[in-house]
């Protein structure tokens, strides 16, 4: 199942690109803006139709502890994802962190339904291949916003593809295709749960101010806290690479603002660290100072 949404998801962002090659550039960050918000538009029509309104009643007839419970149990997989790519990136702190949660969590925590390792003090590191790649130097490219998927660049949309093509977080369950359809279908509304609350932080036009939160995030999680300022990527842009350079950050075990395990924000009774996700990125991404640009 998740080895097909992969493949589609390559197929299509590859003939995305190439359709929106005949767009005339418009910004440096967003040389695709008209093809963009013609997607954008696509993705609130669904998400308006279908997606929003089942979230809102997931969220009015799900209790909070069963919600907290649910959103526990698919973050405890994403770990699977995030020992990998911690890995990858050589940080082996964060690495034996990510194990740890994964086997507490799965074992003491009910499959993860409770978040005790937060309890015991060890912090959680989400990375994905998208930041993989970018802590390797590969620049995020155009930004691109993905038909159901929504924002994403040319490099996360090559990370999601990989993700969705090679790891399958799921198949430790043992699910036919069926159960499997379930997850994801329970995945995706309980994640738009999640978002509903930072709707209402969104100020002037939908589309720039979307783009422009993702893209200061992303630039926030690929340096780990630190992006480079504007000056520092235009120094590095005087190579003729045109889709920038992030070579500033490409050194082994540079995790001086990640590799504490106890430095844990606070949590609640389940251990439940999805709060600072809860209202959305849009509310963590305001604390992020760096300004947004596609050659982060």
């Amino acid at each position: 199942m998740f080895k097909a949404i992969g493949t589609l998801l390559f197929g299509s962002l590859l003939l995305l690109v190439q359709s929106c090659a005949q767009v005339p550039v418009e910004t440096k960050e967003d040389p695709w803006e008209g093809f963009n918000r013609s997607m954008f538009t696509f993705n609130d029509a669904i998400d308006g139709a279908v997606l929003k309104p089942v979230a809102e009643g997931y969220k009015a007839i799900t209790p909070n502890p069963v919600q907290r419970g649910v959103s526990n149990f698919f973050s405890n997989l994403g770990e699977i994802g995030n020992i990998t790519n911690n890995l990858l990136q050589g940080k082996w702190d964060a690495t034996a962190s990510s194990t740890f949660r994964f086997l507490i969590n799965s074992t003491a925590g009910w499959l993860g339904l409770f978040d005790v390792a937060s309890e015991m003090g060890l912090k959680k590191y989400d990375e994905d291949f998208g930041q993989t790649l970018g802590y390797w130097g590969v620049s995020s490219g155009p930004y691109l916003v993905l038909p159901f998927f929504g924002p994403s660049t040319v490099r996360d949309g090559s990370g999601l593809a990989i993700k969705y093509t090679y790891l399958d977080e799921t198949s430790i369950l043992d699910l036919n295709d069926d159960e499997e359809l379930g997850l994801l279908a329970l995945d995706v509304v309980e994640t738009r749960a999640r978002y509903l609350n930072a709707e209402g932080m969104i100020v002037g036009d939908r589309y720039s101010f979307i783009r422009d939160v993702y893209l200061q995030n992303r630039a926030y999680e690929v340096y780990d806290g630190n992006p480079p300022k504007k000056q520092a990527i235009k120094n590095t842009d005087s190579a003729d690479d045109s889709w920038g350079d992030e070579t500033d950050n490409d050194s082994w075990g540079d995790d001086s603002a990640s590799d504490s395990w106890g430095d844990e924000a606070e949590v609640d009774s389940w251990g439940d660290d999805s709060a600072a996700a809860t209202d959305g990125n849009i509310s963590s991404e305001s604390d992020v100072t760096a300004d947004s640009s596609w050659s982060e």
